[in-house]
């Protein structure tokens, strides 16, 4: 059902907000958490896609407020998924600092860096809660990085995703002009490595 509802609101992506446009998008990511829930599958997993779901939902709507609480919600999913991996049997943070991690490290703070100098000067009253959300994403990276278990590879995958999917928003919503053209194909990337990511962390923990 999570899926196909994910599918469903591909075709519902670029279009304007409607009930169902917002039913669709919660949904595909809720019932994630209620399958992980009924799994048994880790706490920090059921709260972290729950918590995306709302996020969700709330960036479905229009209008500022219901942005900055769709940031705020995917603030804390991210933090929930860092306290998960950082939870795992196989987790280690030291290993991020060593080869072959290092160099991977090395690209994820200098993405944080690129999008603080880029985005900071374009989001407006937004700055302050833009420049504390960016190292939240990339906490979430490098937590993923430091895995080494049997699931370590899908997590990070997943994790890369979810950035992927938090830096071409970013981009879509405070650099390109409403007329670009960018703006024409960005949802339909957005969304599937947003929901490829969530999907992921819920095959790779349940």
């Amino acid at each position: 059902m999570a899926t196909l509802a994910a599918l469903s609101y591909l075709v519902f992506t670029a279009r304007d907000p409607s009930a169902l446009r917002s039913f669709l998008k919660t949904t595909s990511v809720a019932l994630l958490g209620l399958a992980a829930l009924i799994a048994g599958a880790p706490l920090w997993l059921v709260l972290g896609l729950a918590l995306c779901a709302l996020g969700d939902f709330f960036l479905s709507l229009e209008g500022e407020q219901a942005f900055m609480a769709g940031i705020g919600a995917f603030a804390l999913g991210h933090l929930a998924y860092v306290v998960l991996f950082l939870g795992q049997a196989g987790s280690d943070l030291s290993q991020i600092w060593a080869l072959p991690a290092l160099g991977l490290t090395c690209a994820i703070l200098g993405l944080g860096l690129v999008m603080a100098w880029v985005l900071a000067p374009k989001a407006g009253e937004l700055k302050i809660p833009v420049l504390i959300y960016i190292p939240i994403i990339l906490s979430m990276g490098l937590a993923a990085l430091s895995l080494s278990d049997g699931a370590a590879l899908w997590v990070l995958l997943a994790a890369l995703a979810f950035m992927a999917s938090d830096v071409v928003l970013a981009f879509e919503t405070f650099v390109l002009r409403s007329d670009h053209p960018l703006r024409r194909y960005t949802p339909y990337a957005i969304w599937p490595l947003y929901w490829g990511a969530q999907a992921g962390f819920y095959l790779s923990f349940s």
